[in-house]
């Protein structure tokens, strides 16, 4: 049995709570056991965080201590993985630059709400594998800015002021010995239920976090 440690809070407009214990029952008949916390007082403790296999931030905005800051870098960094979705993870900690490049990315913006559609740009992977190479979406789109160097796994075209361009959707990279996978889907949690294809992904992405597959 895997074990996760899942963290929330923050702004309660993308319903933290609900998204955490969402996933955690989708996670433990894939043999994730998933301890919740609602505070960052998780944080404290470098040695203890090294005790998870996979880390899964669900904290929109909010701050990091600089020793909170550098034990849950320095565990990724160590081997334990970091995943998570939407803005409990792309939007959180806003400012904070050694967090957001372990991430990978940043939130920047959603200037566009409505339709969009998802697009897989490998199937080469596990977190991928048998999805449909496209599919339809609605929700907030994301406005990102991202390491160059990670591994896109699904983009998608935004079109603002006049100009159009390719924006990564969810990704994979690494941290040291640490995996990290982020997607930008999942505002509600009623988008799960909508767009299977999406819960899926966050679902295998974190089981790739944690080295389950």
């Amino acid at each position: 049995m895997k074990r996760a440690l899942l963290f929330w809070g923050g702004w309660d407009g993308h319903q933290p709570e609900t998204i955490a214990r969402r996933l955690q029952s989708e996670l433990s008949p894939h043999g994730i056991q998933t301890d919740l916390s609602d505070t960052l007082a998780c944080l404290e403790n470098e040695e203890t965080l090294r005790g998870y296999d996979v880390i899964i931030p669900c904290w929109t905005m909010g701050s990091l201590s600089t020793d909170q800051t550098k034990n849950l870098t320095a565990a990724v960094r160590g081997g334990v993985g970091l995943a998570g979705a939407h803005g409990g993870t792309g939007d959180a900690f806003r400012g904070n630059t050694d967090y957001e490049w372990m991430v990978g990315g940043h939130f920047v913006g959603h200037p566009h709400v409505g339709d969009y559609t998802v697009r897989l740009t490998t199937r080469q992977s596990p977190i991928t594998e048998g999805l449909p190479l496209e599919f339809a979406y609605r929700s907030e789109q994301y406005y990102l800015l991202v390491d160059p160097a990670n591994e896109v796994l699904a983009d998608s075209l935004y079109t603002h002021e006049g100009r159009r361009c390719v924006m990564p959707v969810a990704w994979t990279k690494t941290w040291g010995q640490g995996r990290v996978f982020y997607s930008a889907l999942g505002h509600d949690p009623k988008e799960f239920d909508d767009f299977p294809p999406a819960l899926e992904m966050i679902l295998r992405g974190i089981r790739w976090a944690a080295n389950l597959v």
